[in-house]
């Protein structure tokens, strides 16, 4: 019987790529952050498929395009499929928090989608993300949460239930080590 994939999801800004203050507007402005795609490939040697989900209030705003952000996850994707990974979904919430949908984070909406779509067993499954927002999404939509810094302090309080990493391979590490449970 084939194995049944095992999923993680990945925050975009800040886990992925450089977060810039008023967002990734342009491809130009897109700049992985080290190690991340080298993440990826080895999350995907492990057996886990990776789907992202990200708010980009930015489209709502009027400051992004469609057609530029999906130009944006075009070069997500080559530049990680360079390093030998891959990415199988990315999940937008294009709306500002005055639009009060349920997909921006902290609401599970997203994360409930990708749930239906794939089928995974949400129990079973890390989101990694670097703010609050991407833990209480994760927690509401009954996955795990870690968080990474990125190269920057987390704001708000520390959190006992949930570890914390300095970037994503460091995550990637303790997943593959067992150091975090991935059942």
């Amino acid at each position: 019987m084939p194995e049944v994939p095992r999923f993680v999801l990945l925050d975009r800004d800040g886990v992925i790529n450089k977060d810039l203050p008023g967002s990734v507007c342009r491809v130009e402005d897109f700049e992985l952050l080290p190690d991340a795609a080298t993440a990826i490939a080895r999350l995907n040697d492990l057996g886990f498929a990776v789907l992202v989900i990200t708010n980009q209030a930015c489209v709502g705003r009027g400051d992004l395009a469609i057609d530029e952000l999906r130009a944006i996850h075009a070069r997500m994707h080559e530049e990680i499929a360079a390093a030998g990974g891959k990415i199988d979904a990315v999940y937008v919430c294009p709306h500002t928090d005055d639009d009060d949908c349920d997909c921006r984070k902290p609401r599970p909406g997203l994360i409930e989608q990708a749930a239906r779509d794939y089928g995974f067993d949400r129990a079973a499954t890390w989101m990694v993300g670097d703010s609050e927002r991407d833990v209480v999404a994760a927690h509401a939509a009954g996955c795990r949460a870690a968080l990474v810094r990125s190269g920057k302090p987390l704001p708000g309080r520390a959190r006992n239930d949930v570890p914390v990493f300095d970037r994503l391979l460091e995550f990637v590490d303790a997943l593959s080590e067992g150091r975090v449970d991935h059942d």
